[in-house]
């Protein structure tokens, strides 16, 4: 008897790249067993028409034709030979194969290796100094430090140019290499070496334990900012601090941002729900396949009195659990959402973890909000619909060094360099990928202010120049020009 618990959560969304890829995976498990099922049917046939007597009856209940063919192939199957622990392996093919033929996305089979990469994924935790850090012309600067973290112990500051990592220089290097710099076992030593200003500063950081799945800071004498990246099984936990924080300042006003938010932990949701609806709220509703309705509510009286007013921001990739508070918030609480229709991810599923470390994640149940509304395919649409530019919303590609586009002619490269220039003020006319001559002189208007001088096409060295300096501008100014977050401020104006 398989050892079971049961861990109920919202199923994280799954960006572009990560479906890409799972989809490559799980075409080459197909390919895998429907390789074993005609060999293995080639070699019976082969060996009926050569020695009848050899045919032995299978039993056909439940499971026996499935024993057997494992047990054929792991006996006489010839390619066997090469596959390590092969009746595991065929297990586990014959149980992904099942699974992936069920039309539904989100009910997966998990090996062990999957399921401890899934539970560290939705956790969101690891060893290192909790910075949020982002690269620009090969200069690591630190964005974000996470609060109670050994870089706030230490005094590392947003701003902070990340220059060396125990003594080796990473400019130049990419953000995921120096992650993985700064990364180690825990109460071991990183020494970095910061640039901040004009000053050099060296730190020995020792690493603990990072916990980043929300933040927040004061915006203003009266308002804050509280981000939730996902629901994790600790979030609650590091939602409270930050909330504790604001309230300490004084904070009345509060901006809930779940943009990019893919979802996570029920019981995490119900959590953080207290934090903002009273006690015995109803938050959200489980339609099961008998069609019993099961209804979540707020289990303790927690709520932060201090603020007058909460708005939350949603985009299209709030998905799950992000869409059951957003939903929650806005029927029970009457506050406001800002953004963009949301991604419409509307099924629970329940992990059955077994005792050899595998994991069965399965649909369960379809939630509705409050009121009775299904978001499953639909999404949530805000009360204020707003959205980012172009730049930020459309799908973004790199020119490759040999991509050369001239002018009177329609590329890709071009929208994306046009969206680039309208949002750092250079005006080229259209932004439709049609290189036009407005769009070469906005083009060459911005050439000016580097040292790349005229041009007379959308060259490698120039599109990378304009990319970097969108986000160059983003990231030193994100404040001041995300749009979504500015309507949020206009209306908690009195």
């Amino acid at each position: 008897m398989e050892e079971e618990k049961v861990v109920i959560h919202l199923e994280k969304h799954r960006w572009p790249d990560e479906v890409s890829a799972l989809s490559r995976q799980r075409w080459t498990n197909r390919f895998l067993i429907v390789l074993i099922v005609v060999a293995f049917l080639t070699g019976w046939l082969i060996s009926a028409q050569l020695n009848v007597s050899t045919i032995t009856p299978v039993d056909s209940s439940r499971f026996a034709r499935l024993d057997a063919i494992i047990n054929t192939l792991s006996s006489t199957w010839f390619y066997g030979k090469d596959i390590e622990n092969i009746d595991q392996t065929l297990i586990e093919r014959a149980i992904k194969g099942m699974i992936e033929q069920n039309g539904d996305p989100y009910t997966e089979y998990f090996s062990p290796e999957e399921y401890l990469e899934f539970s560290n994924s939705i956790t969101t935790n690891f060893v290192g100094i909790g910075v949020q850090i982002y690269n620009l012309d090969g200069i690591t600067v630190v964005e974000k430090v996470f609060r109670n973290s050994p870089a706030e112990s230490f005094g590392v500051v947003p701003g902070d140019i990340i220059h060396k990592v125990n003594g080796v220089d990473v400019t130049g290097m990419d953000v995921s290499e120096i992650a993985g710099m700064v990364r180690g076992e825990r109460n071991t030593v990183v020494s970095i070496e910061f640039l901040r200003g004009n000053q050099t500063i060296v730190k020995d950081i020792v690493r603990d334990q990072i916990r980043s799945s929300a933040y927040g800071e004061m915006l203003n004498a009266n308002t804050a900012i509280l981000e939730i990246y996902q629901f994790g099984s600790d979030t609650a936990e590091q939602v409270k601090v930050y909330l504790d924080d604001f309230k300490q300042a004084n904070a009345t006003q509060l901006i809930i941002d779940l943009r990019d938010n893919g979802g996570g932990f029920l019981d995490t949701l119900l959590k953080i729900s207290a934090f903002f609806l009273d006690k015995d709220t109803l938050i959200i509703q489980q339609q099961l396949r008998d069609g019993r309705i099961e209804q979540g509510f707020v289990a303790t009286q927690s709520r932060y009195t201090n603020f007058e007013d909460i708005i939350i921001l949603v985009n299209q990739n709030s998905a799950s659990a992000s869409e059951v508070l957003a939903a929650a918030m806005s029927e029970q609480g009457n506050f406001t959402l800002v953004g963009v229709t949301t991604f419409g991810k509307g099924t629970v599923q329940i992990t059955r973890p077994f005792s050899d470390g595998s994991a069965l994640k399965v649909t369960t149940a379809q939630w509705l909000s409050p009121e009775g509304n299904s978001i499953q395919d639909i999404g949530i649409t805000p009360d204020v619909e707003v959205n980012l530019h172009p730049f930020f919303v459309n799908e973004r590609k790199l020119m490759s060094d040999t991509d050369n586009v001239l002018v009177d002619t329609v590329s890709d490269f071009t929208q994306i360099a046009q969206q680039a220039l309208d949002f750092l003020g250079y005006n080229p006319g259209r932004m439709d990928g049609y290189f036009s001559i407005q769009t070469l002189d906005a083009l060459n208007a911005y050439a000016q202010t580097t040292s790349i001088g005229s041009v007379e096409s959308l060259t490698p060295e120039i599109y990378r120049s304009l990319y970097t300096q969108v986000y160059r501008e983003w990231y030193a100014n994100k404040r001041q020009l995300d749009p979504q977050l500015l309507k949020a401020l206009e209306l908690l104006q009195p």
